[in-house]
């Protein structure tokens, strides 16, 4: 059984029920998940983690077993604002005024909205293997395009992707955990926490709801930046990439995020692709206790 030693708890906040996992010893951490996974992600990294850490680790708003809710016209209610406010209501419903934060792949981009409305709220912020959302729309091209697709695909209007994905929804997240793989492909995926990825996403509701969350960062996300284009987050920012990936080879991260923080960016390329949590536990436990723990 993973995370067994792990409190599984629901909270109601922000109108949604999040599911979570949480325990260990030490500061709060708050960890997010990325596409098209759930909180198992952490279930390699977390016992060492909790070691040091208090872990909290969410199934994000219309993933893994937390409620998903129907789209509206404009997206808002799969926002990284409103995402980001359900994580903010989680951690003080848990008694946690103040937290550190990392985020992989869509967790990422919840936590960098979250520092930026919440500053008061966030100590440090890690985000792993991304770049910012709008540097990576702005920067689109052909090959960027092709390899991550599933950005414009996903982002369609209802129920397009829903339809074609619902089809074969085994298929289709075996394909995207593969094709961002790199050169591990699936095999370092635990047998277990490929059943779950797998179980949470065959859900018709998750397909739809992960598909407001592309559509939302295609919309709706694109405006809160440039309403706060100018806002830059105040506290410590830490980036992690898989040099393998997207993003180690056609972005520049540390120098992609300093252009949103108002302090010096520290960041580190690791011999993997996207999924870090999956592939380099260890590399990234390192990486999370030598910038949480200074």
């Amino acid at each position: 059984m993973m995370l067994e030693n792990f409190t599984l708890a629901q909270k109601q906040v922000n109108g949604v029920k999040i599911n979570f996992r949480h325990g260990g010893k030490g500061p709060p951490l708050l960890l997010m998940h990325g596409y098209p996974q759930t909180h198992v992600i952490w279930h390699k990294m977390a016992d060492a983690l909790a070691e040091r850490f208090t872990l909290v680790m969410p199934d994000l708003r219309g993933y893994g077993d937390s409620e998903k809710p129907r789209g509206t016209p404009d997206h808002l209610n799969y926002s990284k604002r409103v995402m980001a406010q359900d994580m903010v209501e989680l951690m003080q419903a848990l008694g946690y005024a103040q937290f550190d934060i990392c985020g992989h792949d869509r967790g990422g981009r919840v936590a960098h909205r979250l520092a930026l409305d919440h500053p008061a709220c966030v100590k440090k912020l890690m985000v792993v293997d991304i770049s910012p959302t709008r540097t990576m729309f702005e920067a689109t091209d052909q090959r960027f395009a092709n390899v991550y697709y599933h950005w414009f695909f996903l982002s369609q209007p209802q129920p397009l992707p829903e339809t074609l994905i619902t089809n074969n929804a085994e298929f289709y997240i075996n394909y995207s955990l593969g094709s961002m793989g790199a050169r591990g492909g699936t095999s370092f995926f635990a047998p277990e926490a490929m059943a779950e990825y797998v179980r949470c996403f065959k859900q018709p509701d998750m397909i739809h709801a992960s598909c407001e969350d592309y559509r939302a960062a295609a919309s709706i996300d694109l405006v809160h930046d440039q309403d706060h284009e100018h806002n830059k987050i105040t506290c410590p920012v830490h980036v992690v990439w898989g040099e393998q990936g997207v993003v180690g080879n056609m972005f520049t991260p540390i120098a992609d995020w300093q252009k949103k923080s108002a302090l010096p960016v520290t960041g580190k390329a690791l011999a993997t692709g996207h999924f870090i949590p999956d592939q380099a536990p260890e590399l990234l436990n390192k990486e999370i206790e030598q910038f949480f723990l200074v």
